[in-house]
C-alpha cells in the first residue's frame, strides 16, 4: 500500500502533467500544500523531494520549489497535432525541416499508403521544438497526391496541420498510434542534441482524412523528460460479459 507523502507525490505529478503547474513557474508553499492535504508539512517535504528525484522539480534556496523544464502530458484519445497541444499548454511551437526528399514508394510505404508499385512519395525529416527547446525528431512519408502540397509549405511552419486545414481544407479524421522506447541513432544525436544510443520515446503513427483516404505515415522520437502521453481506459459491456463468464 503506497504510503501518505508517495500518493501526495502521485497527485502533484498528475497535476503537473495537465498543466496545472507550469514549467518554470513555483510551486504552492510547504505549508499551503500541507494545509490541502491535511498532512504535516514533512510529509509534504518528502513528496516533494520525491518529484525533484524523478525529475519533475527543482529546489531553490529558502525551500522554493520550481516545476522543471516542461513535461507535459499529451492525450491519445484526442487528434491535435504538436503544435496545437503546446499552444494550449501555453509553450511556443517550432519546427524547421532539415530534409526533403522525393522517391519511389518502398514495399512497407506502399502497403501502409495504399499505393502501387513506381508511386512517389515525399518524406520529411523535421526537428520539432517546444519554447525554442529540440524535443522531438519527426519523420514523415506523404502519399503521392500531398507531394506538391507539402512542397508548397515553408521550412519553419509551426504547424503543418493547422495549415492543411486553413488553405487546404484537408482535415486528419483518424490516427492510429504505436508507442514504444528506442534507442537514438547517430542522425538523432546530431539533430536532436542527445548522445547515440541514449533512449528516446518514439511514436508511430498512420493518418487518414475524414473519408479514410492514407495521408502520412511516420516516427516521431522524443527527448525523455520533455513530453509525458496520457491514455484513458474504460471497462466496456462486451469486456465485462467475458469476465463474467
Amino acid at each position: 500500500m503506497p504510503t501518505l507523502y508517495r500518493e501526495i507525490a502521485e497527485d502533484l505529478g498528475a497535476r503537473i502533467l495537465q498543466g496545472e503547474f507550469r514549467a518554470g513557474t513555483s510551486m504552492p508553499s510547504e505549508n499551503r500544500m500541507a494545509e490541502t492535504y491535511g498532512v504535516a508539512r514533512g510529509t509534504v517535504r518528502r513528496a516533494l523531494a520525491l518529484l525533484r528525484a524523478r525529475g519533475d522539480l527543482t529546489s531553490r534556496q529558502g525551500s522554493s520549489w520550481v516545476v522543471a523544464a516542461a513535461r507535459q502530458g499529451q492525450e491519445f484519445d484526442e487528434l491535435r497535432s504538436f503544435a496545437q497541444w503546446a499552444r494550449s499548454r501555453g509553450m511556443t511551437p517550432g519546427g524547421q525541416v532539415v530534409s526533403l526528399q522525393t522517391a519511389p514508394a518502398r514495399v512497407a510505404e506502399r502497403r501502409r499508403l495504399h499505393l502501387d508499385e513506381g508511386d512517389e512519395v515525399l518524406r520529411v525529416v523535421r526537428v520539432r521544438t517546444l519554447d525554442g527547446r529540440r524535443v522531438m525528431l519527426e519523420r514523415t512519408t506523404y502519399v503521392t497526391w500531398m507531394i506538391p502540397i507539402i512542397q508548397s509549405l515553408s521550412p519553419r511552419e509551426a504547424s503543418v496541420v493547422q495549415v492543411l486545414f486553413d488553405r487546404f481544407g484537408i482535415v486528419t479524421g483518424q490516427a492510429d498510434n504505436t508507442l514504444d522506447a528506442t534507442a537514438a541513432t547517430s542522425e538523432d544525436a546530431q539533430l536532436l542534441g542527445v548522445r547515440r544510443s541514449s533512449p528516446l520515446l518514439r511514436l508511430r503513427r498512420e493518418s487518414s482524412d475524414a473519408g479514410g483516404r492514407p495521408i502520412e505515415y511516420g516516427e516521431d522520437r522524443y527527448v525523455p523528460g520533455t513530453v509525458a502521453f496520457q491514455v484513458h481506459t474504460r471497462l466496456t459491456a462486451a469486456a465485462m460479459r467475458r469476465m463474467g463468464g
